[in-house]
């Protein structure tokens, strides 16, 4: 009797823990992995709606930037939201730098980047809807600049 009592109990743990173990695999998100990958088209697609909810109203609808002026400060000495096309800075940084500025923001501007208004992200995107906004972005530069951008993340992780 008590070697079915423990047999019972194992049983309903294992179920139990299976029950929870798929509950929170198929709740996750799947279709965004970790950095930025233009090849992945759920991610793109993911970024695509995510940049029109939460970026386009700064970046512009498609990627064209606050002001055709964003290299000019703002009257509070702010700088408006940059584009994120092929004309403005973007693809001059490397992915993990994307990603900080855009999770963490840059308020109050660094020793490389100007002040602006921009909000942390952090509470309002995971990090893989990061990862997918980027690729997003990415993924509308035309290929020499996708592939000097590639190049300027190898050089920046061999430089560590």
């Amino acid at each position: 009797m008590k070697m079915n009592k423990h047999l019972l109990s194992f049983t309903a743990i294992a179920a139990i823990g299976i029950a929870i173990v798929t509950f929170f695999d198929l709740n996750r998100d799947n279709t965004a992995r970790a950095g930025i990958d233009i090849t992945n088209q759920k991610q793109v697609a993911l970024g695509k709606t995510l940049y029109a909810q939460q970026c386009a109203v700064c970046h512009g609808k498609n990627l064209e930037g606050q002001t055709p002026n964003w290299r000019q400060p703002l009257p509070d000495g702010t700088f408006p939201a940059p584009p994120h096309d092929a004309t403005g800075h973007t693809w001059h940084h490397p992915d993990k730098m994307l990603f900080d500025i855009t999770k963490f923001s840059r308020s109050g501007g660094s020793k490389n980047l100007p002040p602006t208004t921009m909000p942390a992200f952090k509470d309002k995107l995971t990090d893989s809807e990061i990862w997918a906004v980027l690729s997003y972005i990415k993924s509308q530069w035309p290929l020499e600049i996708q592939q000097r951008h590639d190049t300027l993340n190898k050089h920046h992780h061999m430089s560590k």
